[in-house]
């Protein structure tokens, strides 16, 4: 049904899952809101989640068959690339292992490892395809808005 490309967003398969997606939010998306504005950030953080779950409606059906998704991810992962475009040079801890990077290598180095594991089926039961999704329909709406600033 449509609201399940909003609903399954606020769904989580477990207590880590939502962790980790809400520390994701917590500690990239407290500095893009205070950038863009609370509306601003909430349509930006909408569109990321409904565009991963259209790519990955796309992507299950190509590889033979609708499946279940949840989680945020995509919307996370969108708020990775706009806070990347936003503050690329800000560093940036991973947690396992703790090594510290800028903000632009590590979005780059997790869009590519998505890519990746997307592609070559390592990593089975999780949505890799929505995750680019997000970060897709994230890069396509902060586009859209820098060249209707221009005008």
């Amino acid at each position: 049904m449509p609201w399940q490309l909003v609903s399954y967003g606020f769904l989580h398969g477990g207590l880590n899952h939502i962790f980790f997606n809400m520390f994701g939010l917590w500690m990239f998306g407290r500095d893009l809101e205070r950038l863009m504005g609370a509306r601003r950030f909430l349509t930006y953080y909408m569109t990321c989640v409904i565009g991963a779950g259209f790519v990955q409606l796309i992507v299950a059906q190509l590889q033979g068959g609708i499946y279940p998704t949840v989680g945020a991810s995509g919307g996370v992962f969108g708020l990775l690339l706009a806070y990347a475009m936003a503050f690329p040079n800000r560093t940036v801890m991973l947690l396992f292992p703790p090594i510290p990077m800028k903000a632009k290598f590590f979005v780059l180095a997790y869009g590519l490892l998505e890519l990746y594991l997307g592609l070559s089926g390592r990593a089975p039961g999780v949505a890799n395809f929505a995750h680019l999704g997000g970060m897709l329909f994230g890069f396509l709406l902060l586009m859209r808005w820098r060249s209707a600033a221009r005008r």
